[in-house]
């Protein structure tokens, strides 16, 4: 579905520009702005207190000259306030354009190279090098030159053992941290907001962390910001600026907050809106957004059409996504489902 209005984008820019063009074409009626506008001496600083446009000399010029300029004044004021709603309107739209666009395309495994799945239990962080890894490949079997299998705990890419101690995963993250790694900053910060692993539940530390990850392009360091915002966690609780991060984090990627966006336009009655979260959401993985928009569809807020999209876009997603060694983790072990 159209993610935008270009037709109704022109038309507000068309609106915006005929009443500056009014605009000025009445500040050239007066003159020079510097002349008083009752008896034409130059000069002029005592501007009038309701349109902000008009000058005079002196407060006696101003009183004299009062009824006349009423209906300029009055015609000043409704233009500006008009050229002030057009440029908010120009300004949602624009907002909106950005909004909706397609997200950056998802990160591929540094192994198998097949796209990352959404979840997040379909991936893994390891500290020893940095490095996301599809679930399939952590769990995949290893084989020495006998082709005997072999222990397989080690990192599947760099081979690094295990961590043994909650210090040695501080440790390991924390030296990921020194060398700017954004993945590695937004999971300190998760470890402070939670407690986790020795470290003091701290929201201050947690916060500063998710705004480091972020600067770096760290979708999920944008939601923790929101979040921090939203509960204020850290800091003053203000959900407009909650609501901007969401955005910056959908933006970015999170196919999660973008599934949240969705619901927050639909419990506020958009549904339009919704639709178009849910539909960037199911093509970036998300299951619980293909539920939403089925029940759209049920209760006439989307298409067929727009429920049938939806279907291919999940299909398709799935389709980037399967593995064999993906579906044998999941199998295996509980906490790798990724789809």
């Amino acid at each position: 579905m159209s993610t935008c209005n270009q037709e109704g984008a022109s038309k507000s820019n068309d609106d915006a520009y005929e009443v500056i063009e009014k605009l000025q074409h009445m500040s050239t009626d007066v003159n020079d702005t510097s002349v008083c506008a009752n008896c034409g001496k130059e000069g002029a600083n005592n501007i009038c207190n309701k349109c902000k446009v008009t000058t005079y000399c002196n407060a006696v010029c101003k009183k004299v000259h009062k009824k006349k300029h009423k209906k300029n004044c009055e015609e000043h004021i409704r233009l500006a306030a008009e050229k002030h709603n057009e440029n908010l309107r120009l300004a949602a739209e624009l907002h909106d354009i950005e909004l909706f666009k397609q997200p950056p395309p998802a990160d591929e495994c540094p192994i198998c190279f097949e796209q990352m799945p959404s979840m997040d239990s379909g991936s893994r962080y390891q500290a020893c090098c940095g490095k996301m890894i599809c679930s399939g490949c952590c769990y995949a079997p290893v084989y020495d030159n006998q082709g005997n299998k072999v222990d397989n705990e080690k990192c599947a890419f760099c081979r690094t053992p295990p961590e043994t101690s909650n210090d040695e995963i501080v440790k390991r993250i924390r030296k990921r941290v020194n060398v700017n790694d954004p993945k590695a900053m937004h999971c300190m910060g998760t470890l402070y907001s939670d407690g986790r692993y020795g470290l003091p539940q701290d929201d201050k530390k947690a916060l500063e962390l998710f705004h480091r990850a972020a600067e770096l392009g760290n979708a999920s360091a944008y939601c923790g910001i929101g979040v921090a915002y939203d509960f204020g966690s850290g800091v003053e609780r203000d959900p407009m600026k909650a609501n901007h991060y969401y955005e910056l984090a959908a933006k970015a990627g999170s196919v999660r907050t973008r599934h949240n966006l969705g619901s927050m336009e639909g419990e506020k009655g958009n549904m339009d809106r919704a639709l178009k979260h849910f539909m960037i959401a199911v093509e970036g993985g998300s299951s619980d957004s293909l539920k939403c928009i089925q029940d759209l569809y049920t209760d006439w807020y989307a298409t067929k059409d727009d429920y049938t999209k939806a279907l291919q876009l999940y299909q398709t997603y799935l389709g980037e996504i399967k593995s064999k060694q993906r579906d044998e983790a999941a199998a295996e072990h509980e906490n790798c489902r990724y789809y």
